[in-house]
C-alpha cells in the first residue's frame, strides 16, 4: 500500500495570519467534532470545496513491522476540525458523513489561541496535548521566538511548561519553557 505524504492542515494558508478573514458578516467559526479518525477525510472535502478550515497535526514516529522508521501526521486535537464559513458551507460539512456534531465558536480570543498553536507547530517545538485544563498562573513570554504568547504555567515532571489553551475545547498543548522569560500577568 502506498504511503501518503503530509497533507495540508490549513486552508487557505494565511487563514490565521490575516486580520481580515475572507467572507462577509454571515461567516462564523465552527468547531466540527468528527466521527472517529475522519479528520483528514473532512479536511480533504472542505479544501476541495475551497472552504476555510484548520486541523493542526503533529508528527508521530514509529517503526514498521519490517523495522523501518515511519512518520505519520496525526491531529493534535483528536476528532476536531475548525472551519470558517457561512451557513451553506456548514451544511455541506455536516452532510459529508464525517461530522458527528458542530458548534459555533463565540469566544473572541479563539483565533489568537489557534494562531499561537500554529506558530509553535511551525517552529518545530515538541508539544504535549493537555486535556481538561488546570488553572495556574497566567503569564506572558517576554523574549525569544514566542514573545508575547500568553498562557498558563504548569508543572510536569519537575519542568516548567507553558500551556497554550483552547479554552473553548477545554484542551490545549504545552511546551517546555524557561521560567526566566516568563512575566506574570
Amino acid at each position: 500500500m502506498p504511503v501518503i505524504g503530509r497533507e495540508p492542515e490549513i486552508y487557505p494558508p494565511e487563514l490565521l495570519q490575516s486580520e481580515q478573514l475572507p467572507g462577509d458578516e454571515s461567516y462564523r467559526w465552527y468547531c466540527l467534532y468528527t466521527m472517529s479518525r475522519r479528520e483528514k477525510d473532512l479536511m480533504r472535502r472542505l479544501i476541495g470545496r475551497k472552504i476555510a478550515c484548520y486541523c493542526p497535526t503533529v508528527p508521530k514516529r514509529y517503526r514498521s513491522p519490517a523495522g523501518r522508521l515511519r512518520t505519520s501526521y496525526i491531529p493534535l486535537f483528536a476528532s476536531y476540525v475548525f472551519m470558517y464559513g457561512d451557513e451553506a458551507q456548514r451544511h455541506y460539512a455536516l452532510s459529508t458523513n464525517c461530522v458527528s456534531r458542530d458548534q459555533e465558536i463565540l469566544d473572541a480570543g479563539f483565533k489568537v489561541e489557534l494562531r499561537q498553536i500554529q506558530q509553535a507547530l511551525a517552529a518545530g517545538v515538541p508539544l504535549t496535548p493537555e486535556a481538561k485544563l488546570e488553572r495556574g498562573q497566567r503569564v506572558r513570554v517576554r523574549s525569544g521566538p514566542f514573545r508575547d504568547f500568553e498562557g498558563e504555567v504548569i508543572r510536569r515532571e519537575g519542568k516548567t511548561r507553558l500551556l497554550l489553551a483552547l479554552n473553548f475545547l477545554e484542551q490545549g498543548v504545552s511546551m517546555e519553557m524557561d521560567e526566566a522569560v516568563l512575566d506574570p500577568l
